[in-house]
């Protein structure tokens, strides 16, 4: 059985600064229809800084869903067709305030492919210069700067529980065999 499903229609039911929801209906591999609640995404990039001393910066801000400030990676939302190479770079300047000699890809995650279309790139800088930081206005944040082996730790005990966070810490942790 193939398991593709065909779009039948398709209806934008709103359209944010962010995100757009449309409501699609499809037909399934068995000819039945079904309908499907789809988030339009740009994506995003988040960035693991790895310093020479063996640490890293988070970023702690309020989550705004979660009610609850979180430690985090620096991330940031893509503008749509933007080059998530170059959005990485923006985003580690301006909410760590470092520029790196070497920014090396980690790959993608599908954030929640159930509904989302989000799609997140992952980064690995090293090389680091430190400057200012420059966050965007509407941007709250405080830095910590911990031991790469404290985020894993708390990525492992689910202290953190960020999904990119989480994912880009894992990957490092191979990749570097740290």
């Amino acid at each position: 059985m193939e398991l593709l499903e065909k779009t039948l229609s398709s209806e934008i039911k709103f359209k944010g600064r962010i995100v757009t929801l449309r409501l699609d209906e499809a037909e399934l591999p068995n000819g039945r229809k079904a309908s499907r609640e789809v988030v339009e995404h740009p994506g995003g990039v988040v960035i693991l800084p790895l310093y020479e001393d063996g640490t890293v910066t988070l970023v702690r801000q309020f989550r705004y869903p979660f009610q609850k400030v979180i430690a985090e990676l620096p991330a940031g939302k893509l503008e749509y067709g933007e080059d998530h190479r170059l959005a990485a770079l923006r985003e580690l300047s301006e909410e760590v305030g470092a520029v790196p000699d070497e920014l090396t890809y980690l790959g993608c995650i599908y954030t929640s492919p159930g509904f989302s279309s989000e799609v997140l790139h992952m980064y690995l800088a090293r090389g680091l210069h430190q400057g200012a930081c420059h966050p965007d206005e509407d941007e709250f944040l405080e830095r910590e700067r911990i031991p790469f082996q404290t985020l894993v730790e708390r990525v492992m005990s689910g202290e953190i529980a960020d999904g990119k966070t989480v994912a880009a810490a894992l990957k490092v942790k191979v990749l570097l065999g740290l």
